[in-house]
Parts: C-alpha cells; sequence; structure tokens
C-alpha cells in the first residue's frame, strides 16, 4: 500500500490488489493472524483490531498502516476478481508476482493485449516500504516518459536495478 499511496500521491492511475484467498494481518500469536474477507473496508478492519485492545498491534506499526490505507481506498481488493486490463503490474513480493503471472498465463493472453509485469522485491515493514515505494516511483517515471516501452523495458529495468538494493523481476504477459 505503501507504493499505492506513492504513486497516488504524484498523481498516477493507481489501483492495488492482493492475490491471496483472504487478508491475513498479524494476530496476538504468529499462529492466530487476523483474517478479513477482501472486500471489508479498511475503517471495519482498524475497528476490529482496536476492538481487541492489543497494544502490540499499535508497537508494530499495524495500526498506523490501517489508518493510512482507509486514507488510500475503502478495502483491499482481490486481483483474481478484477478482469480490467492494466498496462503496468507492479508487484512487491516475488510470491504474489508468481501469483500474477500465473493467474495471466491462465488467462491465454486470448486478446493479445501486453502488460508489463515487474516486481520491486521489498521486506514486509515500515522501513522498507518507504525506500520500495521509492523505488516504485522511480520505475514509474521512467516508464511514462518511454516513447517504446516494448523496447526499452529492459533498460528501465537495468537502469533502477543499478540504484537500488531491490532486488526487480520483470515479465511481458498477455491479456
Amino acid at each position: 500500500m505503501e507504493a499505492h499511496y506513492q504513486l497516488q500521491k504524484h498523481g498516477y492511475n493507481i489501483r492495488s490488489f492482493g492475490t491471496g484467498s483472504a487478508v491475513r494481518l498479524p494476530g496476538r500469536t504468529a499462529d492466530k493472524p487476523n483474517v478479513y474477507k477482501f472486500g471489508t473496508p479498511y475503517k471495519r478492519i482498524l475497528e476490529d483490531l482496536q476492538s481487541q485492545n492489543f497494544p502490540q498491534y499499535t508497537k508494530i506499526g499495524l495500526i498506523d498502516m490501517l489508518q493510512r490505507n482507509k486514507t488510500v481506498k475503502e478495502a483491499p481488493q482481490r486481483f483474481h476478481e478484477e478482469y480490467n486490463d492494466f498496462d503496468i503490474i507492479f508487484c512487491c513480493e516475488e510470491r504474489v508476482f508468481d501469483a500474477v503471472c500465473e493467474e495471466l498465463l491462465q488467462r491465454a493472453g486470448m486478446r493479445s493485449k501486453p502488460v508489463h509485469v515487474i516486481n520491486i522485491e521489498i521486506e514486509d515493514n515500515h522501513r522498507e516500504a518507504l525506500g520500495g515505494g521509492k523505488t516504485v516511483l522511480e520505475l514509474a517515471r521512467l516508464i511514462v516518459e518511454s516513447k517504446d516501452l516494448e523496447q526499452d523495458m529492459d533498460g528501465i529495468i537495468e537502469t533502477v536495478q543499478k540504484k537500488v538494493p531491490h532486488k526487480l523481476l520483470y515479465m511481458l504477459a498477455y491479456y
């Protein structure tokens, strides 16, 4: 969501999605996460966690993250339930990149419309998310500046990879 926030703040047309079967957030113990259906408003998730009165949620930044998320969009959405076409898909974890690529391959590319899928490997913590958001923003800037994206994409990935600590992955897929 930090990348979504950064892109939105800079005027990009952005939507964000999850790829799992549900939204999973840390719980009181590692083996008992808080689980919510996609589409559950961030406001409701935040109220639920606050009602649990567990100070650890504030300490690990979960409450602040949800406060930010509810200002960015109403609720988490699931990629597998989205059938609009996108030009670029940014992922922030290799597991998500794999799930997105697999979903696109299953859709069989019957319309032959290209979609560039880029993964920026970002550790799931506040500090890394801020840096990763800046990496996504730099990629978006270079992509928008490109006059021939199919021709330029490998160079864009290479240029950004030289400047950032995040591992980048790229795949050209089709709708």
